[in-house]
């Protein structure tokens, strides 16, 4: 059995080229989560940086700061595992079965 080594530099090359652009666009899409019914929200990008986080008045005047506290943890962490969810995805698009599942990429 040959081997296309060419035909597989290419692939990987393109591959590549694919993981750059997909890095790139991460950072700008955007994924929001919340806890405590939508009192707090917190939005993170693809690279799992929080873009911003949002707390309801409300809660704020009840004056429970563990509560705020957990809640906001909550909501962090949330979509900081929707961000990773959605980098995996789209780096599945990219690699279409070339790299076994599960496998992770430093940086995503």
């Amino acid at each position: 059995m040959k081997m296309d080594m060419g035909g597989m530099l290419k692939q990987v090359q393109k591959m590549q080229a694919d993981m750059a652009k997909v890095q790139a666009e991460l950072e700008n899409k955007t994924i929001t989560e919340e806890s405590g019914g939508g009192m707090v929200k917190a939005t993170v990008n693809g690279k799992k940086e929080l873009i911003s986080l949002s707390i309801d008045e409300s809660i704020i005047k009840e004056n429970d700061k563990e509560m705020l506290e957990d809640l906001v943890v909550a909501a962090v962490n949330k979509a900081l595992t929707s961000a990773g969810k959605m980098a995996e995805d789209e780096v599945q698009n990219i690699t279409k079965g070339m790299l076994p599942p599960g496998f992770n990429i430093p940086g995503l």
